[in-house]
């Protein structure tokens, strides 16, 4: 077990440098902020290559092993993302999950150009929590899938289904072909309380602030809007998100 208690050490600055997109894609890793999210991600095989511990509570991290490194508040406020410095960080290896992950699947999610890393992070959580088997990052303009704030936000969930990002639209057409692929649309005539269907879905959301685009609702086989009380013209995507799958996937 080794002791680090200085922001000039190389590793740390090495470890700060994985707050920024560039980093992380160059690296293949990302960090991990606060106990839970760390034991979630050792549970489910996450490889951690570090875990910065502030000293004294070194027991509660026994199960890392080797990768354990004592620190102090001032380390962990240099390599952490939050105001307030969590009591541990961690940097292990990005997840990658592949096309094939979506054989058999019955439950997808797509999101297109989401551009909110909590928005994204909270997605996660409640896809897996209504019985999603994936989520698709569709578009070249969508959020780092590793930025902390999502990691966060998802709440130990990034890595309990495959989050698959596909580019181009020929990709999804033929993946696709044999679901039921829903648009969520504001002026559907469709509502979300009457809608059902016995074939796989593929349930696609747009970004807030642009919706989905033209191709994805020409590609789409069906819509619903979630009705709502006069008065109120929308709801945050998370929300929207988190309504549609628990009807459709965990009801339906």
């Amino acid at each position: 077990m080794i002791e680090i208690t200085s922001v000039n050490n190389e590793l740390v600055k090495e470890t700060a440098k994985l707050q920024q997109t560039k980093y992380r894609n160059q690296s293949g890793k990302f960090l991990l902020e606060g106990f839970k999210v760390i034991k979630e991600a050792f549970d489910y095989g996450i490889e951690l290559t570090e875990v910065f511990v502030q000293k004294g509570l070194e027991r509660e991290y026994e199960f890392v092993n080797d990768k354990l490194i004592l620190t102090n508040e001032a380390v962990l406020k240099k390599i952490s993302t939050t105001q307030t410095p969590p009591e541990s960080v961690a940097i292990g290896y990005q997840r990658i999950c592949d096309i094939a992950e979506l054989k058999n699947t019955q439950k997808v999610v797509l999101l297109e150009n989401i551009k909110d890393a909590g928005n994204l992070g909270t997605i996660l959580r409640t896809s897996s929590a209504f019985g999603a088997d994936a989520v698709i990052l569709y578009g070249k303009n969508t959020v780092d899938l590793y930025n902390p704030k999502t990691v966060r936000s998802a709440v130990g969930n990034l890595w309990k289904l495959p989050v698959i990002s596909i580019e181009k639209f020929d990709d999804l057409k033929k993946i696709f072909a044999d679901y039921n692929r829903i648009a969520t649309l504001p002026r559907a005539k469709a509502t979300l309380k009457h809608f059902k269907t016995d074939m796989p879905i593929l349930l696609m959301f747009g970004s807030e602030a642009d919706g989905l685009s033209d191709e994805l609702i020409s590609f789409s086989t069906d819509s619903f809007k979630i009705e709502m009380t006069q008065g109120v013209e929308s709801l945050n995507l998370s929300v929207s998100c988190a309504v549609a799958t628990y009807e459709l996937f965990l009801n339906n």
